[in-house]
């Protein structure tokens, strides 16, 4: 054991924020703390690294053992550069390095003992040097400082000239260099793009430490923690497992509190009624029957009801009208500022297509968007939209918003036709209620921020959505509803989002935007994930073919390299080909489906019967499409190996 915290009671007034909260960590454990906004969980970080104090109850911090805390708001003030900071995380071996050169300096001036006496210090210094990794501290920077965004050109940058987010990232990696034997990370993957979370994923999980983490990020929660430890009604439980065990175990241990709960509510009318029955015979003997019941049952520990998430969303998203099959068209688009964001970008999204579009920080993901809503003009290329398209737009910044402005007066201004009930009670579905919803804009957290922005665009009644980081600020709980609303939504999506897991469960296709180009694929991230590993192993095995072409004169190697090229094209080309014949049948299904709703053809039998006949032709064929593209998949792995 080496953290433990009993009975943990905090309040702050009269609100009540933590009343029993009990767990243990072992060396070596890596824990999600998980809970809904306002829980508690970033109270009791501040509990256990004793910026507040405890109302009552014990932190115990074993074995002296040093402790690091990561909290969500950094105010990070240097005259450095972003190298420079992290490089004081290493002031002692700097400081033996410099004593070694001065050292050095020293041994041409010295002979005999004298110099015998500084030789012996020269090696103790250079032992304990090589002990605190002097020879490698300094890649050791470069390649944390890499692992979470930062390019080589920008190590140099000062630390006064940064933003929040780029001050929060060096921050972690000066925690991570330090390396504490207990870590406290407060949501270390917010201002992270993908492929940093990717990378800070892998070092927590090879990490010699303990780890507690505070985190909305489920994905990546999967793939550190062991046990998840949940503050719910003031009080802590404890589960083994990672985040997506906790989900299916808490569904299921709410269900039998709440069985139980409902048996001993009946069990406790029925006790009830007795009692009743027996003093209505007013004699003695059944008084004292029902005074005998009565003390029984006042013995009995009430079970509590269990409490269902009190804070959850109601969130449908239905458009108003059904848009062209066509939704979007773009060809050749480019944009550059100072540099260039991206070019030669090409999207043709369809109706009822879910796509999350996804890319390196910086590389234009908000700026396409902005050039999709006409607030940004395109350097070069043209988009085509289709018919009947009606946008609904959810920024991020929340720019829409009127910060002068209540949350009523949000609502009403843009809705005008809407009465105050109406209103009311969608600000009710989002959490605001009774005085809350004269709350100004320009107060309210991220998270509310966040609520306030989906209200409105749910109302819009859009056909295609496009939304920028929907999940930031919101908490798991609201992450799930807006899961659920999004996965049944009718109309057409193109979001930009970091939340794997959010992609893994909406998303029908993903988009990775880069510098040249943009690369679509079909599925959801997983299966992103999976494609760009074979397309990978394929580079590689090229360049191995091609190594070994060069390095040796023999035919044999050079004819098996073009016979495993031609072979990989082959397949390649039959895969995308298979893909397309994929999206013209479904599009050929979904015109049938249309036409089988125009009352012209669902009113005449033989019209309606020869496009049903049609459409199980399309499916058949559908089917056939689908397992060649298995097939094709299997012989590219076959191939592979």
């Amino acid at each position: 054991m080496i953290l433990s915290c009993k009975n943990i009671k905090k309040s702050f007034g009269i609100d009540e924020i933590l009343t029993n909260v009990t767990f243990h960590l072992n060396q070596y454990d890596k824990v999600a703390l998980v809970g809904i906004n306002g829980a508690g969980k970033t109270t009791l970080f501040r509990i256990i690294t004793k910026e507040l104090t405890a109302d009552e109850g014990r932190i115990t911090l074993y074995q002296n053992a040093s402790l690091g805390y990561l909290s969500q708001e950094q105010d990070l003030v240097s005259a450095h550069s972003i190298y420079e900071e992290c490089e004081t995380v290493f002031e002692d071996v700097i400081k033996t390095e410099t004593q070694l050169r001065e050292i050095e300096s020293r041994m041409n001036e010295l002979n005999g003992e004298a110099l015998e006496q500084l030789m012996l210090t020269y090696s103790e210094l250079q032992h304990q040097f090589e002990s605190m990794n002097g020879y490698g501290y300094k890649s050791q920077i470069t390649g944390v400082l890499k692992g979470l965004g930062f390019t080589v050109e920008e190590l140099g940058k000062a630390i006064n000239t940064l933003s929040g987010g780029q001050k929060s990232r060096v921050c972690l990696a000066k925690l991570l260099l330090r390396q504490p034997e207990v870590l406290l990370l407060d949501e270390p993957t917010n201002h992270l793009d993908i492929e940093a979370v990717t990378w800070l994923e892998e070092y927590l999980r090879n990490y010699k430490g303990t780890l507690l983490i505070i985190s909305h990020d489920r994905y990546f929660l999967d793939k550190i923690v062991s046990k998840v430890i949940e503050i719910e009604n003031k009080k802590s439980e404890v589960y083994s497992g990672n985040y997506s065990f906790y989900a299916k175990q808490k569904a299921i241990n709410r269900d039998i509190q709440y069985k139980h709960y409902l048996e001993q509510q009946r069990d406790i009318k029925q006790q009830e009624a007795v009692i009743a029955k027996l003093r209505s015979f007013s004699r003695e003997k059944s008084i004292k029957r029902a005074k005998s019941r009565e003390k029984a049952l006042d013995k009995v520990e009430l079970l509590e009801k269990p409490t269902h998430i009190n804070d959850e969303m109601r969130l449908v998203f239905q458009p108003k009208k059904v848009s062209g099959n066509d939704v979007l068209f773009a060809e050749n688009l480019s944009k550059s500022y100072d540099h260039q964001l991206f070019d030669n970008v090409d999207l043709d999204i369809k109706r009822g297509d879910k796509i999350a579009l996804i890319g390196a920080n910086g590389i234009g993901k908000t700026t396409l968007f902005k050039i999709i809503m006409k607030h940004v003009p395109v350097d070069t290329g043209q988009i085509t939209y289709g018919s009947r398209v009606q946008i609904g737009y959810y920024d991020q910044e929340h720019d829409s918003l009127s910060e002068d402005k209540t949350i009523f007066e949000e609502l009403s201004d843009t809705y005008p036709k809407m009465t105050n009930g109406e209103i009311r009670n969608t600000l009710a579905a989002f959490l605001f209620t009774g005085e809350d919803v004269f709350k100004s804009i320009l107060s309210l957290s991220g998270g509310e921020k966040g609520r306030v922005s989906l209200s409105k665009i749910m109302l819009s009644e859009a056909n295609f959505l496009l939304m920028d980081e929907p999940t930031n600020h919101l908490d798991i709980t609201s992450r799930e509803v807006l899961e659920n609303a999004l996965s049944q939504y009718e109309g057409t999506l193109f979001f930009i989002s970091h939340d794997r897991y959010f992609i893994n469960k909406v998303a029908t296709k993903v988009f990775e935007l880069t510098p040249e180009k943009l690369i679509a694929y079909l599925g959801n991230y997983n299966d992103y994930v999976e494609k760009k590993e074979q397309l990978q192993k394929l580079k590689e095995k090229e360049v191995s073919l091609e190594s070994i072409s060069e390095t040796s004169d023999s035919k044999q190697d050079w004819l098996k390299r073009k016979e495993y090229q031609a072979q990989t094209r082959k397949l390649q080309n039959l895969l995308e080909s298979c893909e397309k014949d994929i999206h013209a049948l479904e599009e050929a299904i979904t015109s049938i489906d249309e036409a089988l709703c125009l009352e012209e053809n669902y009113t005449d039998p033989d019209k309606a019967g020869e496009l049903h006949s049609n459409k199980i032709q399309q499916e058949s064929l559908l089917e056939e499409k689908y397992l060649k593209w298995e097939e094709i998949q299997e012989k590219i792995s076959e191939l592979d190996n």
